[in-house]
């Protein structure tokens, strides 16, 4: 693990200081909140980068089911 230096708003450390209380650290809280954001942010990308990959391939993916919809249907 690497120490790191950060700039933070005294109303921010204050607010963290207070959820952080005793028996705990400050740099648990903001690894935690680091993660949290990781997660969210790499889900947020992956979900983008799916969508586009849905958008250009809508069009023949509808006419793929409409097709198969149809011979299904057939006697």
């Amino acid at each position: 693990m690497r120490t790191i230096a950060i700039t933070i708003e005294e109303s921010m450390l204050s607010a963290l200081d207070r959820l952080v209380g005793t028996g705990s650290s400050r740099s648990r809280l903001v690894r935690a909140a680091i993660g949290d954001y990781l997660a969210r942010e790499t889900k947020r990308r992956r979900e983008t980068a799916e969508r586009k990959i849905w958008e250009n391939h809508q069009r023949r993916l509808e006419r793929q089911a409409r097709a198969l919809v149809a011979e299904q249907a057939e006697p």
